[in-house]
């Protein structure tokens, strides 16, 4: 009974070391396999394109024309071309195509909204804010 309550917290400690350096070793390929052209997120979020790749820094193009410097330990992934430009040019998945609009659908009122005093005083009947007292 005693070796169960001796081995146990041993198994969890090399379990979680096996864990950390499986994660590491996919980083390690995923930084070895870094080539121009490639869209990347790093860890901070940001979406860019790899200009170029140095021994230990990236170069990203986060926008057109402006190339910034980043250690290769700074990305976080590698993403597919089509998902990279589903997130910068905003573009559905196939999947989630947008459906065709009815011919007969009423069009909807093309009138901006505006928060001026002469439609407050309209109230809600014309979309404006209500009329303070």
């Amino acid at each position: 009974m005693n070796f169960i309550i001796l081995l146990l917290p041993i198994i969890a400690i090399v379990l979680m070391f096996r864990s950390q350096k499986k994660r590491q070793q996919q980083m390690q390929q995923m930084q070895t396999a870094l080539e121009p052209g490639a869209g990347v997120r790093t860890i901070g979020g940001l979406y860019a394109q790899v200009k170029a790749v140095n021994d230990e820094t990236v170069e990203l193009e986060i926008a057109p024309g402006v190339v910034s410097h980043f250690t290769k330990s700074a990305i976080a992934a590698v993403l597919d071309p089509q998902e990279y430009d589903a997130i910068i040019n905003g573009r559905p998945a196939d999947d989630e195509l947008p459906e065709p609009e009815a011919e007969d659908a009423v069009p909807a009122e093309d009138k901006p909204l505006t928060l001026t005093k002469d439609s407050a005083e309209k109230g809600d009947a014309e979309g404006g804010a209500p009329a303070s007292k």
